[in-house]
């Protein structure tokens, strides 16, 4: 059954947006309103988790026919695109690494390439081998400082162009490690092998990740309130261990993230099934559907734009201006998705991709 599925592109268009705000927030400004805060702090490692978990069904969606056929020819010629278009991520991703040093695309080529080798595995085994990379990540810590490299204060990487210093921040401790992030985009794979078309198993998907959401945000919150004892400095530290921040991504934050992510795809599955043929739905998954080229847009045209006519500005903006100028140019995305779309399927970059990985 390869109907395609409206609410995983839905789902893909808030991840963007997500990222957006996020990204947006950290790289203009984030000092003042409290309640704006607290509104782009719900997005923060959570769009971007979405992101690569969407991925991850995206890739067990387009492979489960061949599959479950036994046609061997169809998986292969699969396989081989997937390969191609992990390089291409890649390689793009590093391109423009210099710029944006939060990039998550040359990660992403990573995770594709360790889905590619589980796709025939059975569905817990996926499971298992996800988990196996979201608890090895702590013992890691252990081993290695997760510091080396570092510069917290400025997010800067010193020996990032080093043999060593590379693969440390790919796997180990960059804005998005293959160890553990990869188990984002297994969930993803794990997930997309269920029927989605099933409204029973999307609505139970749902509340169990809401169940597991909530539950988790509400155990890191007690329990680090309560060891920390009202210490600002211990509850900070508690936070990175016990907390669902991003960096470290220890295992709190990995079964948040993914439990997050599983809730909004199976939300937007159900809304998108009943809501069809509404046009604000049709814009966004217009919108999901062109998430590449959106992603590196916002960092090339959405960062760029302010920062030649701001240069002496950045990081100092409030955070009022970073929020409304996400939404603004998340709005501008919308559009320009719906108008591209009446002439092309893809987006300029999605096209791009298409030449080269066939």
């Amino acid at each position: 059954m390869n109907r395609r599925i409206v609410g995983i592109d839905l789902a893909r268009s808030l991840a963007v947006i997500g990222m957006i705000i996020v990204n947006f927030k950290v790289v203009f400004g984030q000092n003042g309103s409290c309640i704006i805060q607290n509104i782009t702090a719900l997005f923060e490692g959570k769009a971007a988790a979405t992101f690569v978990v969407l991925a991850g069904v995206g890739i067990a969606l387009i492979s489960n026919s061949a599959i479950n056929s036994n046609n061997h020819e169809k998986y292969l010629k699969i396989k081989s695109g997937i390969y191609k278009r992990a390089v291409f991520l890649f390689v793009t991703g590093l391109s423009y690494i210099i710029i944006w040093p939060a990039d998550i695309l040359h990660f992403y080529g990573f995770y594709m390439l360790i889905s590619i080798w589980v796709l025939k595995f059975k569905r817990n085994s996926i499971l298992f081998f996800s988990i196996f990379l979201i608890f090895s990540y702590p013992f890691l810590m252990l081993i290695i400082d997760y510091s080396q490299g570092w510069d917290f204060n400025m997010l800067e990487y010193s020996d990032l162009w080093t043999i060593e210093g590379f693969i440390r921040n790919l796997f180990y401790n960059g804005f998005h490690p293959v160890i553990p992030w990869a188990g984002f985009m297994l969930i993803g794979v794990w997930y997309g092998k269920m029927d989605l078309h099933d409204d029973k198993i999307v609505k139970k998907s749902l509340i169990i990740s809401l169940l597991v959401f909530v539950s988790l945000q509400l155990i890191s919150f007690i329990t680090v309130d309560f060891l920390s004892n009202g210490n600002l400095n211990t509850k900070m530290e508690l936070n990175s261990i016990l907390g669902t921040e991003p960096m470290p991504p220890l295992p709190v934050y990995m079964i948040s993230g993914s439990s997050f992510a599983i809730l909004i795809v199976s939300f937007c599955i159900l809304v998108a099934k009943r809501f069809h043929k509404n046009i604000i739905i049709d814009a966004f998954q217009k919108m999901g559907q062109m998430a590449l080229t959106f992603y590196v847009a916002h960092v090339v045209i959405g960062m760029g734009l302010v920062e030649i006519i701001y240069p002496e500005m950045e990081g100092e903006f409030n955070i009022t201006f970073s929020f409304c100028y996400a939404l603004i140019f998340s709005f501008l995305c919308i559009i320009f998705a719906k108008y591209w779309s009446k002439k092309q399927k893809r987006g300029p970059l999605e096209l791009i991709m298409r030449f080269f990985t066939g």
